[in-house]
């Protein structure tokens, strides 16, 4: 089953520290050894390290698809390299610099934080090849933190309005389902890494929410 639970450093909160798209996972210098061989097996792509921002949460600080990724701010050369094995590198600057928080995108399209500015809108769409959009899930405009996008579905905080969830899956191009994880954590983004394969997400998460999750991502058996 292309599905796991761990934690990373003692944390269930998955999505802070790691990012995947169907092409390749990117993860902090000091990854655990056994966190990467999860990631690798359940989501079939290899993980690239990298110091970005001299930060562990890179999961926080990225959005990505199969196209491209986007950060907040310049990275040194050697975390171009890294970055650029996955993708075009386009650095968006905004007071919100944490982009894996405030971008939602799988390879349709991306739901950008409602305070970004239309040129940001347009360059994160720029870079990544897709339709991009201001919107918030549940309110919330941290929508990278709030939910989880792969190219076969959507997951998104339980408390996300019927008119979001509908925009989401025009913009998406696939179902949305809501969920929590993590024994009842409403953003669920911040507590899993996942892409079209499979998904790994902190061990509080029970087998009911995992039952949503592989529902809402269509990762089936």
């Amino acid at each position: 089953m292309p599905v796991g639970r761990t934690l990373y450093g003692g944390s269930p909160y998955l999505g802070v520290y790691l990012k995947a798209s169907d092409r390749a996972a990117l993860a902090p210098s000091a990854v655990p050894k056994a966190v990467v061989q999860d990631v690798e097996r359940l989501l079939g792509v290899p993980v690239l390290k990298t110091h970005l921002l001299d930060t562990e949460v890179v999961g926080a600080f990225v959005a990505l698809n199969s196209h491209g990724l986007v950060i907040g701010e310049e990275p040194g050369d050697d975390d171009r390299e890294v970055l650029a094995s996955v993708g075009p590198v386009t650095v968006v600057r905004q007071r919100q610099n944490a982009l894996g928080n405030n971008v939602l995108a799988n390879d349709h399209g991306a739901l950008v934080h409602p305070e970004f500015s239309p040129e940001a809108v347009a360059r994160i769409g720029h870079a990544l090849h897709v339709p991009a959009v201001k919107g918030t899930i549940a309110g919330l405009g941290t929508v990278g933190m709030a939910g989880i996008a792969t190219n076969k579905g959507v997951v998104v905080h339980p408390k996300a309005t019927d008119s979001e969830v509908e925009s989401l899956r025009q913009l998406f191009g696939v179902p949305v389902h809501r969920s929590t994880a993590n024994f009842g954590v409403p953003i669920v983004g911040a507590c899993l890494v996942a892409n079209s394969r499979g998904l790994l997400v902190g061990r509080p998460t029970t087998p009911v929410e995992i039952v949503h999750l592989q529902e809402g991502l269509q990762i089936l058996d």
